[in-house]
């Protein structure tokens, strides 16, 4: 259950912010397809005039399983490339990488003598991938934790996720009140920013799935760096329902209805009118010019990703300054959050 927030906790506790905070975090997992741009990485980049955005890439949250480091650090620098392709403008927001930023590991220790053993067990995604096993890392376990200070420690008032990460959200908001109520008014409770379009772009090749990285058919998802030829082939080989009528119900016909999110979202054009166009058209016709969508939206953005590709200095250089603009809000909040809690010396 989520705690009862304060008044006094929707507001920065520092300092008024003349606009609303927004934290988003994405691991580098590679392979970033068109779920995570739609679900997410294009919402950010929308947002940016309408909030003080924080980038984060959370690299720290990607050790939780077996990893390559050199791989590691590639696929940083890859997603970083990635979402500065797509629009994300450091001179409007800040984008760095999260290991970069000690203070998120501090707080980290910190919100975790707040949070239960209960609580952190209770977590679907723990329960998931621990599947019972005695021989999970703990640091599946302590994940929403990290989370919890990835947010609270920049005062972010809002935090875009999907429906598979509000339980987290809920415990960043239950663990911010508690430390509230325990130390006095540091931190802003959050709230969950869930976009309804977009939010579950669904496999290609299993509509009752959502689309994944690490699905081991590369056919279910299609790929930022992906060829036209490539896209198209994936679209063609795209499974449908049955009959050929093509119309919205995800109910009755989940693979169409996934195609016609997928075809809205990157054409906006409102589903009731794509309904229309297509009556009595049939798959065929309607994967071809689908396919011809992607492809036309995703060429300037592919663009760009190569040359950012080319020049890899100039992508470590913006995660620098931004790590750098990163560390000053995190350094001022652990200040106040070791001054509160009565760690270290006091000053002379």
């Amino acid at each position: 259950m989520v705690e009862q927030a304060t008044t006094a906790s929707r507001e920065t506790a520092d300092a008024p912010q003349q606009r609303p905070r927004v934290f988003s975090g994405i691991q580098p997992t590679g392979g970033i397809h068109i779920g995570n741009y739609l679900g997410a990485i294009r919402n950010w980049v929308r947002q940016q005039d309408d909030y003080d955005n924080v980038f984060c890439i959370v690299d720290l949250h990607a050790m939780t399983i077996p990893y390559d480091p050199a791989d590691l650090r590639a696929r940083n620098l890859e997603l970083a490339s990635v979402l500065l392709a797509a629009g994300i403008d450091p001179a409007r927001s800040i984008l760095f990488i999260q290991s970069d930023v000690r203070e998120h590991t501090e707080l980290a220790w910190i919100l975790g003598t707040l949070a239960t053993y209960g609580e952190l067990r209770r977590m679907t995604q723990f329960k998931e991938k621990s599947k019972g096993s005695e021989r999970v890392g703990a640091g599946i376990l302590f994940y929403p934790v990290l989370q919890a200070a990835d947010i609270l420690l920049y005062d972010a008032a809002l935090v875009p996720v999907g429906e598979d990460q509000k339980q987290h959200i809920e415990l960043t908001r239950d663990v911010a009140i508690r430390f509230n109520n325990t130390f006095g008014e540091t931190f802003v409770v959050p709230d969950a920013d869930i976009k309804e379009a977009g939010a579950r772009i669904m496999s290609l090749q299993d509509p009752t799935k959502k689309m994944s990285k690490s699905d081991p058919d590369p056919n279910s998802r299609i790929e930022l760096r992906d060829s036209p030829d490539v896209i198209r082939r994936k679209i063609r080989r795209a499974v449908t329902d049955s009959g050929t009528e093509i119309r919205f119900d995800e109910e009755g016909k989940p693979a169409i209805s996934n195609l016609l999110t997928i075809y809205h979202l990157f054409s906006d054009i409102p589903i009731p009118e794509l309904e229309e166009r297509y009556v009595g058209k049939g798959y065929g016709t309607f994967k071809q010019d689908l396919a011809e969508v992607i492809v036309e939206h995703l060429a300037p953005l592919q663009q760009r990703l190569d040359e950012l590709s080319a020049q890899p200095a100039e992508v470590v250089r913006i995660l620098h300054e931004g790590a750098a603009r990163a560390r000053e809000i995190a350094a001022a909040k652990m200040e106040r959050v070791r001054d509160v809690t009565g760690l270290g010396l006091p000053p002379l």
